[in-house]
């Protein structure tokens, strides 16, 4: 992956995490640039998934690979939302 395959990657785990984020049902107490973030992780492991193990083509537009992108930022959403509302009582 090149430099140009890093900054797109980057632009649409931004993307795919603010769709994440409204396809995530309920309230997610997480700031906007901790869902971007979850979006860029997800941007990367799901075009490495995509790529690597499933032989989608690295370059251009993938349905696929998008999908699977953002079924993975709906996914880390909901965690980093269930991590962070939980408090520790004592």
């Amino acid at each position: 992956m090149g430099i140009g395959g890093i900054i797109s990657a980057i632009v649409v785990g931004a993307i795919i995490g603010a769709l994440a984020r409204l396809i995530k049902p309920g309230r997610q107490n997480i700031s906007i640039l901790l869902t971007i973030i979850v979006g860029i992780v997800a941007a990367f492991i799901g075009g490495f998934i995509a790529t690597s193990l499933l032989g989608r083509p690295a370059d251009g537009f993938d349905f696929v690979t998008l999908l699977i992108q953002l079924v993975l930022a709906v996914i880390g959403v909901g965690i980093v939302a269930g991590a962070s509302g939980r408090s520790v009582r004592r």
